[in-house]
């Protein structure tokens, strides 16, 4: 495979590729509730412009598992106003559509549905953020691919052993074999790699002609020993591959040279953490593929907002403060005008009246300055050999995670600080889902279902010595330790969690229907559109009013650490 010059024929497939889009992130936020909506308009409009084939997302569409009324309200009008029209589409699908789309009720591919008129059709595989959940196994994904307005692929309904059928498409002489797989936890994937429990299925005939296009949403960077997929996991056959979840945008192909395909990290398309790599440019691509050729074109994106981000250390700047200087507060405030990494003994100002400096200037003044003095560690107890000083000391880009810390603490705490009902796993899991997404049940969830699965098994067990009852629930916990099922508890306490977060709500989404932000559809609701004209047909299809998405375009993001 080798990149060429790109030329638009009859024999080139045109793909708008993007990752992690995140609709619906901080929608209540009275300056920054648009701005994943207005992102998403300027992709599909790019890709109306582009005249692209179809459209590839690499999961996290949505931001929430149950995303609001407003936030599938929008998604949907944009889907519709760029998605749905008379364009005739240029490639086949030669797979077997009942295997590729088998999970829905509509099994075969959008454009080919005799009840809607597709112009661009959206495939796409769903993230961590919005996975199917519930009895049924649904996610919004697939309230979109029941109305006809994306392809939902790559789910595996097994926790067994996953088989990835790719969806065969041509056009022209051109062959490309579309692999995807939505998101797993991280190291039950990486187990069932291990375990040689995934598969890859190849069309019988003429392999050597297929373009290998593979979708994946799954971390990329090593978080722990097995919180990540290698790239060596992955087949060696495989030409590109598009790896969601990872939000630094790093879209040009990379080779990777054990394997000897290219990797492509597009990023995503709104910045949703405090972090260096949300700060870069974030882009789009368009791929063109011809034949086993490609060519991937960085398309930038012009209406996310700016995000600065910058480390200032005040201990570096000698000739300019020192803690014992007179007043050194008002000359350290003076000079925050950046960012700042604070140590060195420096004391803080008011961070608060600082921030409200710009709050006509930057969508985020409550995140403008962060005080942060480095921790100094004394010795450790012996009664505890954990070296958390040398932990914390890594810098928090090297992947250092709390879920880390509370492993590493459990492993070596002494026998009376051991956990007796929960897993080292399953506590990592909850802490982290704390810290990082503000899961406030967590903890609480995880522990009450634990005990509710333990009072049972011991029930069943009929044990009723004390003595008894210690050994059992010591057993019953070991026999868990790396199984689907210690992931699959950790997911339902989540699952519960994120439930009572909800019915917390202050606003709930059945109220959020309006909430006088300025995007808005234009519809007129006192009129009922005549029905578009059923089937296939390129005739003439009347008046069709297309809406008109407005949304103000505040100022950049700013970060200051001190």
């Amino acid at each position: 495979i080798v990149p060429y010059v790109a030329r638009d024929d009859e024999d080139t497939f045109k793909i708008l590729i993007a990752t992690d889009i995140h609709l619906g992130y901080l929608e209540k936020d009275a300056i920054r509730g648009n701005d994943t909506f207005t992102t998403f308009d300027e992709i599909l409009k790019c890709a109306k412009e582009k005249q692209v084939d179809f459209i590839l997302l690499g999961g996290d569409l949505f931001h929430e598992n149950k995303p609001s009324r407003r936030c599938l309200y929008s998604c949907i009008s944009l889907l519709r106003k760029y998605c749905m029209g008379d364009t005739p589409i240029l490639f086949d699908v030669l797979s077997d559509q009942a295997v590729n789309f088998s999970t829905s009720k509509f099994p075969w591919v959008n454009y080919q549905d005799e009840n809607i008129n597709i112009s661009i059709p959206v495939f796409s595989v769903h993230g961590n953020h919005d996975d199917p959940t519930g009895a049924d196994g649904l996610c919004a994904l697939d309230i979109l691919s029941s109305a006809g307005l994306i392809n939902h692929f790559g789910r595996s309904q097994s926790v067994e052993r996953i088989e990835i059928s790719p969806v065969l498409l041509q056009k022209g002489k051109t062959k490309l074999a579309l692999y995807g797989i939505g998101s797993i936890p991280d190291e039950r994937l990486y187990r069932m790699f291990v375990n040689n429990q995934v598969t890859m299925l190849r069309p019988k005939e003429d392999q050597d002609l297929w373009f290998n296009l593979f979708t994946i949403h799954q971390n990329r960077s090593k978080h722990g020993a097995t919180n990540y997929i290698p790239e060596q996991f992955l087949d060696d056959f495989l030409n590109l591959v598009v790896w969601g979840h990872e939000h630094e945008c790093l879209i040009e192909p990379r080779r990777n040279e054990q394997q000897l395909f290219y990797v492509t990290q597009p990023g995503s398309s709104v910045a949703t953490s405090l972090s260096p790599g949300e700060a870069a440019k974030k882009h789009i691509g368009l791929l063109r593929i011809k034949g086993r050729k490609m060519n991937m074109e960085k398309i930038p994106l012009n209406t996310v907002r700016q995000f600065f981000i910058q480390d200032l250390v005040l201990a570096e700047h000698p000739d300019l403060f020192s803690p014992d200087m007179p007043k050194v507060n008002q000359k350290v405030e003076a000079f925050c005008q950046e960012k700042v990494d604070y140590s060195g003994g420096f004391e803080a100002f008011n961070a608060t009246r600082f921030s409200q400096r710009f709050v006509e200037q930057v969508a985020n003044p409550k995140d403008v300055i962060h005080f942060i003095r480095q921790k100094e560690y004394k010795a450790k107890v012996e009664e505890d050999n954990v070296d958390f000083g040398q932990l914390m000391s890594q810098s928090t880009t090297e992947g250092l995670r709390v879920e880390d810390l509370v492993k590493e603490y459990f492993k070596t705490a002494e026998k009376t600080m051991q956990l007796s009902l929960l897993t080292e796993q399953g506590m990592g899991k909850a802490v982290q889902e704390f810290v990082d997404k503000e899961e406030k049940d967590a903890i609480e969830e995880l522990i009450r279902y634990q005990l509710e699965k333990t009072q049972r098994h011991l029930q069943q067990r009929g044990v009723m010595t004390e003595e008894e009852i210690d050994q059992e629930i010591r057993s019953f916990r070991e026999t868990k330790k790396g199984t689907a099922e210690e992931e699959d508890e950790v997911q339902e306490a989540f699952k519960r969690a994120k439930a009572h977060r909800l019915e917390r709500d202050d606003l709930p989404d059945d109220l959020d229907l309006s909430d006088g932000s300025d995007f808005t559809m234009d519809i007129d609701e006192d009129s009922t559109p005549a029905p578009p004209p059923r089937g296939r047909g390129r005739g003439s299809r009347g008046g069709r009013g297309r809406g008109q998405t407005t949304a103000r375009r505040g100022r950049g993001g700013f970060l200051c650490k001190i």
